[in-house]
């Protein structure tokens, strides 16, 4: 009876004292939090945000574990070109897009006389970020930006995002119990809290910039920051290609710009057989699943909806969901039967792999930026595979030596 009580005694006292040491991290971590939060304070106070805002905005403002996993942990798996675009873009969106534009056609070609926006990519951004207004966010933006200006990995960027935030919140542009996305990005088009602040317009003149409930300011908003962005007005984004057998690769991708007239002379043609149009603009040739997947020639358009959103898959959707609902069909190149889809440890790996043979493809972060890409290009060119920048599974196979 005795060893049972002792063994008893033991296991209540270790638990016991596990239960301090978690209660005293907790202390310490939120110590330290407000500890970091009044700091924040004082430096809205210095940009002149009035104290009362900061009282209001920043009351009850705690660490939202969620926001940290989400940021933490995204998509295990990236998706292939067709998953993603078959995401994007589907036969309701494309109905519902083209209701829209019939709905708000005089407001649209309103805004479009002034920014030089035609109203069908106007239609498009907002499909794709909000589903037309229906989902803009559930959690707290004060709450979530506090919490990724907090964390110590990317806390420079969204200390500025939130004090943009608490700025226009101060001017009335916004409540302080405004909901947002995990990562802040706000409103019917998604805006993060600088470009908020840096390109919304108060087009409807009632004294605030509203990209929730007043479509003239959505609307208006979302064109001055294209426009901002270089967007050219009577000017496509693109279009889907047919290359030539003899295609070089090596002039494929963003870095590489040609006027039209020379892409005919390569042979590259619209997909019905066409030379391309006779207009003195640049393009470039960009793979977004490999060179067996489909081409597209790309103006400064495209370019101007990478600001907006880097990826490529992003800016191909926008431009061919504002294709389908000016009535054009779908992409001409099939499917494939079955894509492989790269794990964020599969690129991480990928990574890893070519930096030790000499490509540099930067910091093995699992993301598949414009420095991988060169890095695969140049590795496919140097064991005379297809120099496509394509990071396949075949690809990482040949890389980790598993193919024979």
């Amino acid at each position: 009876m005795r060893l049972l009580s002792l063994k008893t005694t033991f296991i209540f006292s270790f638990f016991l004292l596990i239960g301090l040491m978690t209660n005293t991290a907790q202390v310490r971590a939120e110590t330290d939090f407000e500890s970091w939060l009044q700091g924040l304070r004082k430096q809205a106070l210095s940009q002149g945000i009035r104290p009362e805002t900061l009282d209001k905005a920043l009351a009850g403002v705690k660490p939202i574990a969620r926001v940290i996993e989400l940021d933490q942990h995204q998509p295990e798996f990236t998706l292939t070109f067709w998953k993603y675009l078959n995401g994007a873009i589907n036969d309701k969106r494309i109905k519902r897009g083209r209701a829209l534009l019939k709905k708000h056609s005089k407001l649209l070609k309103k805004i479009e006389k002034k920014y030089g926006v035609p109203p069908r990519f106007l239609v498009s951004f907002w499909g794709l970020e909000s589903n037309f207004g229906d989902f803009t966010g559930s959690f707290s933006t004060v709450g979530a930006l506090a919490t990724l200006a907090y964390d110590k990995r990317r806390g420079a960027f969204f200390r500025t995002q939130l004090l943009a935030l608490l700025s226009l919140i101060d001017a009335g542009d916004i409540p302080s119990d405004i909901k947002s996305s995990w990562a802040g990005a706000m409103g019917n088009h998604q805006f993060i809290p600088t470009t908020y602040k840096s390109y919304a317009v108060d087009y409807d003149g009632d004294g605030k910039r509203d990209l929730w409930n007043s479509l003239p300011d959505i609307f208006a908003s979302a064109s001055n920051f294209l426009k901002a962005s270089g967007w050219k007005s009577n000017r496509n984004w693109g279009r889907e290609v047919r290359l030539p057998k003899d295609f070089n690769l090596e002039l494929s991708g963003l870095g590489a710009k040609r006027k039209l007239v020379e892409w005919n002379a390569l042979g590259v043609r619209r997909m019905d057989g066409r030379t391309l149009p006779a207009v003195d603009i640049n393009a470039s040739v960009v793979l977004p699943a490999g060179y067996q997947g489909p081409a597209f020639l790309v103006y400064n358009n495209f370019r101007s909806t990478l600001k907006w959103n880097r990826s490529i898959f992003y800016a191909i959707a926008v431009g061919h969901l504002a294709d389908r609902l000016a009535g054009a069909g779908p992409l001409k190149t099939p499917k494939p039967k079955q894509e492989i889809a790269l794990s964020r440890k599969d690129i991480m790996d990928l990574q890893s792999l070519l930096n030790a043979k000499g490509f540099n493809a930067g910091g093995a972060d699992g993301i598949l930026g414009s420095k991988t890409r060169n890095a695969v290009k140049a590795f496919q060119k140097s064991v005379r595979l297809p120099a496509d920048g394509f990071a396949s599974f075949g690809l990482l196979e040949r890389l980790r030596g598993t193919d024979g």
